[in-house]
Formats: C-alpha cells, structure tokens, sequence
C-alpha cells in the first residue's frame, strides 16, 4: 500500500509538472500587431497557439524608434520558456540574450540567430513572390507592374527577385518598376512615402503594385482604392493598352463615375497577411475588387509550429527551420474577393507553375 501511495504521488506531481504553462515572449517589430501585415500574422500565430496549448503569452511591441531590446532584455529577466522576436532586426538582441540565459530558448523570425538555444525561422519569400509576380503579369492591361519595398534589406530583396522572375516569366516583354520606402526601419512605417512612390508608378504605365513594406504598404493600397484606374490619356507615351479582360466583372457605382471611358482597373498586391479584403471598397465582395491577389508569408504558422513544438516537449531544433511552398509556409490567397480576377484557367495554369518550382525545374531566383 505504501508503495502505491508513494508511485500515486510521483504520478500527481508529474501531472502538475506537466500542466504548467508553458511561458511565452513575443517580441514584434514596429508597425505592431495590427499592421494588417507581417506582425499581425505574428501575433495570430501566437494567440492561436494561447488557445489551443493554454500557454502563458505575453506581447511587447515598441516605441516608435523602433527598438525590440527593452522586450527582449524583459523577457529574458522574467525566464520566459521561449522568446520569439519578429523580424530581422530581433536577431543581435536575441543573439546576446541567448547567450546569457542558456536555460530559455529563442527563435527570431526571417533571420538565423547563433546559439544552442536558439532557432531562425526563415523562409523562401521568392516562390510566394513569382506566383504573384505570374499573376500580375496576366493581369495587366499595360505591362507594366510595380514593386514597392520597405526597407531596402536582403529579405525583400527576395520578393523583389521572385516577382520580377514570375513576372518575366509569364510575360517576357512586361517591365517591373521597383523602388524601396528607404534603408532605415522607419521605412516600414511611411505609408505617407509609399503613396507617393505607387503614384509615380502609376504615371509610369503600372496598374498592378506589389507591396512587401509592412506597414507602408497601406499607402499603396489607400493609393489603388481611391484611383482605382488607369486611363488611357494618363499612359506614357509609347505604351498602350494590352486587352481589357475585366469587362465582364461588375463594377461599383464609385468605379463607373470615376473611370468611364476607355480605362482600366488597377490593383494592388498584398503580402504576408492575406490582405485582398482590403481592395473591397464598396462592402461588396462580388463587384471589382482592387487586391488582385496576396502572397501570404505564414508567419502564423512558424510562430504557431515553434510553439506547439515547446509544448509537446518536442526536440529543440536549433538552426534554420526553412518555410516554403512544400511545407505551406509561402503561397498566394485566393477567396470570394479576388475569384473574378483569377480565373479557373489561370488557376490551372498557377498550380502546374508550382509543381515546377517544387521540382526543381523553375529555380527562382532570391537576389
């Protein structure tokens, strides 16, 4: 009987042990949890993750200037189980922090950290970015396509590489106009500059955009949403419309007055976050939507898959962990709001693109 008692109480302490939350940090990069974007998907991640593991989370978003250190350093003093920081820039913070607290585990999003306890979840943004860049090929009516970045750093410049690629590879002749927000973070933050450059590109022919600049990138999209159009007396000189392929999409009254006559629609490209609702602007998803497409970066995922993992007490898996169109962490939304502007055809012709990337036959460029 002794014995019993002594293996039920072991049992009940282990019980306790194993019900303990797990304690989770969550460091995001400026913009914040609900820049529509990259740290939004970052935080969904993780409060998916709150539910479905009961983990103790907590969130720190930064000042303006931008500085994820005073969250790190918190979570790091406070032993959080794991620390997760969102973005690149997390990484010398999160290095350091490693460092000096073994005990904790850390992982950085779109950067490869050093250290036994820590992880880099990183991912292959340019097979994303050439599905839309295929896209986007197809759906301009001048051939001529924009790329907004944020700040001008090595992971956008896997976007920038992949979308041209697709782009160029569905249309050979089309031309991609690109410019960057700026070289510093608080280029992820200018909507006010991002507009600016969307309009230029539109002077220069570009009816589809694609924004990879995180909070910016609302800028393009306010830009599509209020022009809504090109028109064929605006177009430079030299270019001319190629085909109009939208008629058939019914169109809003807005859309009617401020584009009759020969015109065509523009449309902005969303990225990590599905972000086509936001092309909606008459509350009606059946007329002509202006978010063509989005390439969604599952941030979500990762963050969700990190976690899980600590709390099923998988294996620490140190080093890259790589997120891409074979594992789902890269991929192009297609809902209600963009049905009419990618066809079945289209759709057809994008699923036999991919199982091409994924064979190795299509090598899609990253810088």
């Amino acid at each position: 009987m002794r014995k019993i008692l002594v293996l039920g109480s072991t049992l009940m302490l282990s019980l306790s042990a194993a019900q303990k939350p797990v304690t989770v940090g969550l460091v995001l990069d400026a913009g914040g949890k609900n820049d529509r974007s990259f740290n939004q998907a970052a935080y969904e991640g993780a409060l998916r993750a709150k539910r479905d593991f009961n983990v103790n989370l907590e969130i720190f978003e930064p000042s303006k200037n931008g500085d994820l250190n005073p969250g790190i350093n918190k979570f790091s003093k406070a032993g959080k189980d794991l620390i997760i920081g969102v973005g690149f820039v997390a990484n010398a913070g999160i290095t350091t922090a490693a460092k000096a607290n073994p005990t904790s585990k850390f992982a950085v999003v779109d950067d490869l950290p050093t250290g036994n306890n820590t992880a880099g979840l990183r991912f292959r943004e340019q097979e994303g970015s050439f599905l839309v860049g295929y896209i986007a090929a197809r759906a301009s009516s001048t051939g001529t396509v924009g790329f907004v970045g944020g700040m001008d750093v090595p992971v956008i410049k896997k976007f920038e590489a992949g979308f041209k690629a697709g782009v160029m590879f569905s249309c050979p002749t089309c031309k991609v106009v690109v410019q960057f927000v700026g070289d510093t973070p608080e280029a992820w933050n200018n909507p006010a500059k991002a507009r600016t450059i969307a309009a230029g590109m539109r002077d220069q022919g570009a009816d589809v955009i694609f924004a990879a600049a995180g909070g910016s990138g609302k800028g393009v999209i306010d830009y599509v949403n209020k022009t809504q159009c090109v028109k064929r007396t605006d177009l430079p000189n030299g270019l001319t419309f190629k085909h109009n392929q939208f008629t058939g999409v019914p169109k809003s009254a807005g859309y009617k007055a401020a584009c009759a006559g020969d015109t065509r629609p523009m449309f902005f490209i969303g990225v990590d976050s599905n972000q086509n609702h936001l092309g909606d602007t008459d509350d009606r998803s059946r007329t002509l939507n202006h978010g063509l497409t989005s390439m969604v970066k599952r941030v979500d995922n990762a963050v969700y898959a990190q976690i899980r993992d600590m709390v099923q007490g998988e294996p620490w898996r140190k080093g890259d962990r790589n997120f891409s169109l074979e594992n789902d962490g890269v991929e192009y939304a297609l809902d209600s709001y963009n049905r009419a502007l990618v066809p079945a055809s289209l759709e057809k012709q994008l699923q036999t693109v991919q199982r091409l990337i994924l064979n190795g036959t299509i090598k899609v460029p990253k810088e």
